[in-house]
């Protein structure tokens, strides 16, 4: 394209038309007629092609990815090492095997649980995040009946999400997203332990945690030992970013110990380096049961998993719970190219180095907006802004700055919860941090002045 046209050119950023792209329109409105309308409500961009931290649309644009499409390209968009082992296996003749053995599984299946570390004896292979959170839920409460005909009850997270099918959604308080559930009895909530709440009551992570199983016992009557087969944290809180303090996650590890129930981490978006670490649960110094993981794991291709105890893997008969498409030749060998990136690659290192400087950029920010910014949350390359909704023009307000990021070639997560989130792909250069958060910055300061707040 002729550089007369060029509006943006960068080290990392080039903005050659309007944006939206020409076209974009003409495809959106295409989707719109033969789509089901829940696929969409993204910013107005039609992806052409990725590479590394960078996406590009239909007009040859190209954007600072700061989503890797919801914490799935973690070791890059079209790495080259996976796509060189893709086609190779691709060569070989051999797609998929359903639940028949091939090489290829075994190894990956090697590989994954000695990445989990050396208390994870067994796994289960999936496609979609969704599922294992169901294989989860069924492996929970296989484990109560087995115990006794009465121990069904699963205990989650007010806030939390484990995905849209009816037993992942069953675990998910929102009552917006799972009012067409007729029954959800099986499952109790206690409060998340937000920052502001524990400083406006001046309690600990772990008093706070008692405090919500002494409610729950007091209000659903539960026996815990002889109720309760499972609990499930999803490692961070989605939409903000927001982790646990340590010592809220020790005492419900201690709690599930003593009470005879299975404890288990959503790990989907925080899994396969994302926070500096193999897996999210490793900050809290405390050893689940069961992980279900997905999003970067394939780095792309659609693949997801259980890993846990031998004794909880092998609840299920012989052919019981498998599945068709899942472990197939090709996304194995796609999770055997992520595992051998992230270590070759260092990035777990990588990713706690470049999340300092991701951190240390957004306190700033906070400092200069300290009265719309209610909170930063960060660790490693996930992060969050989460603005005061005490003011009525706060999700516009949001929207608008994401859009205007947009057509500045810099693509952010607006959650529609008056948070802003931020996840690149791990191989984001130190540049490109910086360069990405100075236009999201400016763009908050100039939609200030806009919006007069």
């Amino acid at each position: 394209m002729a550089n007369k046209n060029l509006k943006i050119k960068t080290k990392n950023r080039i903005i050659y038309t309007s944006i939206p792209a020409p076209g974009t329109e003409k495809i959106l409105k295409k989707l719109k007629a033969i789509e089901s309308r829940s696929m969409h409500g993204q910013m107005p961009i039609v992806w052409k092609k990725a590479k590394n931290f960078n996406v590009y649309d239909i007009a040859g644009n190209k954007f600072i990815d700061f989503t890797s499409t919801i914490f799935v390209a973690n070791i890059g968009h079209s790495n080259v090492e996976l796509i060189k082992r893709l086609k190779k296996t691709l060569n070989n003749n051999l797609l998929s095997t359903y639940s028949f053995a091939n090489e290829i599984r075994t190894k990956y299946l090697e590989k994954l649980l000695k990445f989990a570390g050396n208390k994870f004896k067994k796994g289960f292979l999936l496609s979609s995040g969704t599922e294992a959170s169901e294989v989860v839920l069924k492996l929970m409460k296989l484990y109560g009946l087995k115990k006794n005909k009465n121990k069904l009850k699963v205990i989650s997270i007010n806030g939390n999400w484990h995905g849209r099918t009816m037993g992942a959604q069953s675990l998910s308080s929102d009552k917006s997203q799972s009012k067409w559930l007729s029954n959800k009895k099986d499952v109790n909530f206690i409060d998340f332990p937000y920052p502001w709440i524990l400083k406006e009551q001046n309690i600990s992570g772990a008093d706070f945690a008692k405090k919500q199983i002494l409610k729950l016992q007091k209000n659903k009557k539960l026996n815990f030992k002889s109720d309760v087969c499972g609990l499930i944290l999803e490692t961070f809180q989605g939409w903000g970013a927001l982790f646990y303090p340590k010592d809220f996650v020790k005492y419900l590890s201690n709690f599930c110990k003593k009470n005879n129930i299975i404890f288990a981490f959503d790990e989907m978006q925080s899994g396969f380096s994302r926070t500096g670490k193999n897996f999210g649960f490793m900050h809290y110094g405390v050893e689940p049961d069961l992980i279900c993981c997905g999003k970067g794991m394939g780095g792309g291709l659609p693949i997801s998993g259980v890993i846990g105890k031998k004794e909880l893997l092998d609840l299920p008969d012989t052919g019981s719970m498998s599945s068709t498409h899942s472990a197939n030749p090709l996304v194995c060998e796609a999770g055997n190219a992520v595992i051998d990136e992230i270590n070759k690659k260092n990035l777990n290192s990588e990713v706690s180095r470049k999340g300092k400087i991701l951190s240390k950029e957004l306190k700033r920010i906070k400092i200069k907006n300290k009265n719309i910014i209610k909170h930063i949350s960060s660790k490693g390359l996930i992060a969050a802004i989460i603005f005061n909704k005490n003011n009525k023009k706060i999700n516009k307000f949001i929207t608008h700055i994401v859009f205007k990021c947009m057509q500045k070639g810099v693509l952010f997560i607006d959650t529609k919860k008056a948070a802003i989130k931020i996840g690149p792909p791990l191989v984001i250069t130190d540049s490109a941090i910086l360069e990405g958060i100075k236009v999201l910055e400016d763009t908050i300061a100039e939609t200030r002045k806009l919006y007069e707040i």
